[in-house]
C-alpha cells in the first residue's frame, strides 16, 4: 500500500492499493468518525462495486445511499447535476454528511461539482475506478460540468478529503478505456519526468500498475501543491488538453478523453515545432510512444476546425491561448499564442501536410 500525502489549502491522502476496496469504510472512518455517506455513481460501475462498497460503508456505521445516472461524458451535465442535487436534497444530506464519488473521471467531476456547491459545500472522497481518473482527475479539487459549446466550463476548485484507488478495478477496464489513462501517464513524462516517459517506452504497465500510479499521483500533488488553483505552474498539466478538448466535443465524444489528449499531445508538438520551441524528434519519439501503445496520433478534422472550438476553451485569456509546450522531454512550457497567430500556424501545418 502507498500513502501519498497531497498539501493543498486542505491535506488529503491518496491511498493506492490492490485489493483495498472491500476495506473503504474503514480507511473512510479514519478520516470522518460519523455521518452519512451519499454515494454518486454510474450504471456501468454499480453493477461492478456499488454492494462492496455499501457493504464496508454500512459496516463502518455511515448508513449509505446512493444515486447511479447513465454512464458516459454526454451525463456530465447541468440536467444530471440537478438530479443529484435533488437525490441529496431528498435525502435529507447536511455539511455533517459527505459524498463519495465512486467511478472514472465523469463521475468525479460531477460528484465532486456537487458536493462543491450543494449547501455551500460539502465534504467528498473520491474512489477512482479508471487508470485515467486515478493518475489525474481524483487527485487535484478540479470539479464540473460541460456546456454544449465546452468542456469544464462551469466548475470549482474543491478538494477531496480523501482519495482511495484500488489498482484492482483496472481489471475489468476494456484497453480503450485503460489506454485513456496511458495517455495521461504519457503526458506526465513529457512535461515532468523523463524517467517515467522512458518506463512508458520500455515497460510492460502491468508489471508495474500501482508503482506507476503512485508516481504520476506523486507529480500531480508536487504541481498542484505549487499552485492549486491553476494560476500558473499547474497549466502545464493541459499539455494536450487543449486540441484533445476540441476533438471530444466535435466528434460528440466518440473520441474520448485520453484518446483526445494523445493527439492534441501530437498538434501542440507539432505548432511547438513551428514555432521553434521544440524539434521534430520529440515529436517523433511521442508518435512511437503512442503507436506502442495502439493510441491515436493522427485526426480527421481540419485544424481550423478544431481551432474554431478552442476559442471556447477555458484557457483562453482574451485573445491569447495559453499552449503548453515541450522544449525537451520532461520540462514543460507555457506559452501564450495569440488567436490570430494560432491560425496562422496551423495553416502552415496544413499546407506542408498537404505536399
Amino acid at each position: 500500500m502507498n500513502t501519498i500525502k497531497v498539501n493543498t489549502g486542505k491535506a488529503y491522502d491518496v491511498i493506492i492499493s490492490q485489493n483495498i476496496l472491500s476495506n473503504i469504510g474503514n480507511l473512510i472512518h479514519n478520516v470522518f468518525s460519523k455521518g452519512r455517506a451519499a454515494i454518486i455513481t454510474d450504471n456501468n460501475v454499480s453493477k461492478l462495486y456499488l454492494d462492496i462498497v455499501m457493504d464496508s460503508l454500512s459496516s463502518s456505521g455511515f448508513n449509505p445511499i446512493y444515486f447511479s445516472f447513465p454512464a458516459g461524458e454526454t451525463s456530465k451535465s447541468q440536467q444530471t447535476l440537478f438530479e443529484i442535487y435533488h437525490f441529496l436534497s431528498e435525502n435529507h444530506i447536511t455539511r455533517s454528511d459527505f459524498i463519495v464519488a465512486l467511478g472514472g473521471g465523469v463521475v468525479g467531476d460531477i460528484a465532486g461539482f456537487a458536493a462543491a456547491t450543494y449547501i455551500r459545500g460539502i465534504s467528498f472522497v473520491q474512489i477512482p475506478t479508471t487508470f485515467l481518473a486515478a493518475i489525474d482527475s481524483s487527485v487535484g479539487g478540479k470539479t464540473a460540468i460541460n456546456l454544449d459549446c465546452g468542456k469544464n466550463l462551469v466548475g470549482a476548485f474543491h478538494q477531496p478529503s480523501l482519495v482511495v484507488c484500488d489498482t484492482d478495478t483496472f481489471k475489468t477496464l476494456s484497453y480503450d478505456t485503460f489506454s485513456d489513462g496511458i495517455a495521461e501517464m504519457i503526458k506526465y513524462g513529457l512535461i515532468w519526468d523523463k524517467e517515467l516517459f522512458n518506463i512508458c517506452e520500455t515497460q510492460n504497465l502491468n508489471d508495474i500498475i500501482e508503482q506507476v500510479v503512485s508516481r504520476c499521483v506523486s507529480i500531480k500533488a508536487n504541481v498542484v501543491e505549487q499552485d492549486e488553483t491553476e494560476s500558473g505552474l499547474r497549466m502545464i498539466l493541459n499539455f494536450g488538453h487543449t486540441f484533445g478538448h476540441s476533438l471530444e466535443i466535435i466528434s460528440n465524444h466518440q473520441i474520448t478523453h485520453g484518446h483526445g489528449v494523445a493527439i492534441g499531445m501530437v498538434i501542440a508538438e507539432k505548432i511547438a515545432v513551428k514555432l521553434g520551441i521544440s524539434n521534430k524528434d520529440i515529436l517523433i519519439e511521442t508518435i512511437q510512444c503512442l503507436k506502442k501503445y495502439k493510441l491515436p496520433y493522427e485526426y480527421n478534422y481540419t485544424l481550423k476546425n478544431l481551432a474554431d472550438i478552442c476559442l471556447h476553451d477555458k484557457k483562453r485569456n482574451g485573445n491569447n491561448i495559453n499552449f503548453i509546450m515541450v522544449p525537451q522531454i520532461g520540462k514543460a512550457q507555457i506559452y501564450p499564442l495569440s488567436i490570430q497567430d494560432l491560425y496562422s500556424i496551423i495553416e502552415q501545418i496544413e499546407q506542408e501536410e498537404k505536399k
